[in-house]
């Protein structure tokens, strides 16, 4: 879709596509749709989070939406703190139509503020239908500069957090805490991001993340798996990467995976520049412990 859609989720309602994206447009969060995911995708025009939470002054990075056992939607997202303009915090938000209006609830969920903020959320229901909730802390945030402000010594952490949510998902399960699942390494560059989370019917979690900086050549999407939901995770190897194997992709990134795990929907540019992140769609196939593309 040759339109800016930066940071794409995706969702599946009553047999149509639905995905949302970063702030673009002039909207906090648009709506894509198609009625077959590998093409026809087209914005719809409306803004599905139209108003933000009061903790934040708007600034929506990367929303993901599911739909709850009840048959509402639920949408995670996070947004630049009013208290603390320097970072973001995740937050939720609730509706009964796919493309919202969603309602904010009135309070923050992840803002490690200290450690430069969370971003990147992302909504997980596991086969017993527990919800967990994923995010990125946002350490690049309060680097010392050089690549995406996190090049030069002490290179800041910017590991990727879990905590099961309560059945609604606008609380954290009582009696749980979050947990780190993955951080960068010195292959990674200045940072991992955007995570998105897959059980096969083999029983193996695959989580999807980017590393490198958004804004350059070698951000890419990899993915790392594991047996159990909270790891330990094993990296694998890179998915895509500028120019490889598709020529025409420029920095791809931000992806989210189709429950089945057979889709993947992330951004790219066409051009040598970061300019206009476009809606990509690639069919992929999981063995064992392996992803295809």
């Amino acid at each position: 879709m040759a339109h800016d859609f930066p940071d794409p989720s995706v969702l599946l309602v009553d047999g149509r596509w639905y995905a949302f994206s970063t702030t673009s447009g002039g909207k906090n969060v648009p709506v894509a749709t198609s009625g077959d995911i590998h093409s026809g995708w087209a914005l719809t025009g409306t803004d599905a989070l139209p108003a933000v939470g009061a903790w934040s002054t708007g600034g929506v990075w990367a929303p993901d939406v599911t739909q709850l056992a009840d048959g509402s939607f639920l949408m995670y997202y996070s947004g630049v703190s009013k208290a603390n303009p320097s970072v973001h915090c995740i937050s939720a938000a609730t509706s009964w139509n796919i493309q919202g209006p969603y309602t904010p609830i009135a309070n923050v969920l992840a803002c490690p503020v200290s450690s430069g903020g969370a971003i990147d959320p992302h909504v997980f229901t596991d086969v017993d239908g527990s919800i967990y909730l994923l995010w990125k802390v946002d350490g690049n945030n309060i680097g010392h500069g050089g690549n995406c402000n996190n090049g030069v010594e002490p290179i800041q952490s910017t590991p990727i957090m879990i905590q099961r949510m309560s059945a609604d998902g606008k609380s954290f399960y009582p009696g749980t805490g979050h947990t780190q699942i993955l951080d960068r390494d010195a292959n990674d560059g200045p940072l991992i991001e955007a995570p998105s989370l897959v059980r096969t019917s083999e029983g193996v979690y695959v989580l999807f993340f980017s590393s490198n900086c958004y804004s350059g050549s070698l951000y890419d999407i990899a993915y790392a798996t594991a047996t159990n939901i909270m790891g330990p995770y094993t990296k694998g190897p890179w998915l895509l990467k500028t120019a490889t194997p598709y020529s025409q992709l420029y920095s791809p990134g931000g992806a989210d995976v189709t429950r089945g795990a057979d889709h993947l929907l992330f951004h790219a540019d066409k051009g040598t520049t970061v300019t206009t992140r476009q809606l990509y769609v690639a069919d992929i196939s999981v063995s064992g412990k392996t992803v295809n593309i």
